[in-house]
């Protein structure tokens, strides 16, 4: 008998690289195990605090042996050498359908050629392949011997990264634009499908306030230095900066009187404040990005550096219909000041009902609809070979 979505004895597990914050990638998480709540779930770590477990629904995790190592909770980074060692001892071998959610080390989980695995990339692993200057300089690892021993692990990596893109059957991007980093590091192809975002949360506020809003977590790439140091150069323009983390010190030192730090914020202060801003700023290089697409769901238009996913999300000035926002080309101080200038130009011609509108295009139900159905074609197809090779 053909397995299908719904068929009571198809086996699935989903196995996610870690499990330590609610972030993007959970997001997707949550909705695939809303797809399949009869999956079991792996990660190579769990330390979600209980305030942050709510979207696994109760269900228990299977965790590696990195867990019990000393100070995994707080340095589980720095067993990354370790995590293809633990991400392979992962015993499988009793499911159907194994579904991988990974930017780092979950895809190269061991399959058998009677099991399907598709694998949900978020991103082949970005600090060993085409980010890894970057990485290196940021975290101090580009020189001595420490740099020497991190080029050679993360060249290690990269090896097996490869490898275990094999055991893939099929690849899952999050936008088109991871889809040719996909290709670029293993030559597959992948289909398409975006994120989803909790439209029900974020809720459309038409009347604006007058300041520009930029909310993440304070890390190097995420470029909220830059964005504050723009608002050194615009002392007229008031920036609100929602979010801590580890650059959160530095960003202060560099804030003038007409930037506010607010640091870490409930849910309900974030949604309050996309609702009223002039306009979301973004100037990070980000795979899919999903603030920028809460912002519009609030009604807010997005000024985004016109790199990576942002261009598939936000419809920009002047070549879309029912623009959303504008896109800065450099992630530079003056590229910043001129889009500002431009989009104060518009004098609010974009429309805070334009922007939900697109936004809509990115719901939760709509993400279950085409992972749902992703999954059905790639079972029939996957049962159909076993099938024929049966014969």
């Amino acid at each position: 008998m053909p397995l299908t979505n719904d068929s009571p004895s198809l086996r699935i597990a989903i196995i996610h690289d870690w499990l330590t914050v609610y972030a993007g990638a959970e997001r997707v998480l949550e909705q695939m195990l809303r797809c399949y709540p009869q999956a079991d779930l792996y990660s190579t770590v769990d330390f979600l605090p209980p305030s942050a477990r709510g979207f696994l629904q109760g269900k228990a995790v299977t965790t590696s042996f990195i867990q019990k190592l000393p100070f995994a909770k707080t340095k589980y980074r720095a067993y990354l050498p370790l995590m293809p060692l633990a991400i392979e001892q992962f015993d499988l071998s009793a499911y159907d359908l194994i579904i991988s959610s990974s930017h780092a080390v979950a895809k190269g989980v061991l399959t058998g050629p009677d099991q399907l695995h598709l694998c949900m990339c978020y991103s082949p692993i970005r600090y060993a392949w085409d980010l890894q200057h970057q990485y290196l300089q940021e975290t101090g690892l580009n020189q001595g011997l420490k740099g020497w021993v991190a080029k050679y692990l993360l060249h290690q990596l990269r090896i097996w990264d490869l490898r275990t893109a094999n055991g893939v059957d099929h690849f899952i991007a999050i936008s088109h634009f991871i889809a040719r980093r996909i290709y670029k590091v293993y030559r597959r192809e992948s289909t398409v499908i975006y994120p989803p975002i909790a439209l029900d949360q974020f809720t459309l506020g038409e009347h604006k306030a007058d300041y520009y809003l930029t909310a993440s977590r304070m890390v190097p790439y995420k470029k909220i230095d830059l964005i504050v140091k723009s608002f050194c150069d615009m002392p007229d323009k008031r920036l609100i900066v929602i979010g801590d983390g580890p650059d959160f010190e530095k960003i202060k030192r560099l804030a003038p009187p007409n930037v506010t730090l607010l640091g870490h914020q409930p849910f309900e202060v974030l949604v309050s404040h996309l609702q009223q801003a002039k306009a979301f700023i973004f100037a990070a290089e980000e795979d899919f990005g999903i603030a920028p697409l809460e912002a519009q769901a609030c009604g807010t238009p997005v000024i985004a550096y016109g790199k990576g996913g942002a261009l598939e999300t936000i419809k920009g000035l002047p070549n879309e219909k029912a623009s959303t926002g504008l896109f800065f080309p450099q992630q530079t101080v003056d590229a910043i000041c001129q889009a500002m200038m431009q989009f104060e130009q518009l004098d609010g011609s974009i429309s805070p009902a334009d922007c939900r509108e697109n936004a809509l295009r990115f719901s939760q139900e709509r993400f279950c609809s085409q992972f749902t159905d992703f999954v059905t074609q790639s079972l029939d197809a996957f049962q159909s070979g076993l099938a024929q090779g049966a014969r």
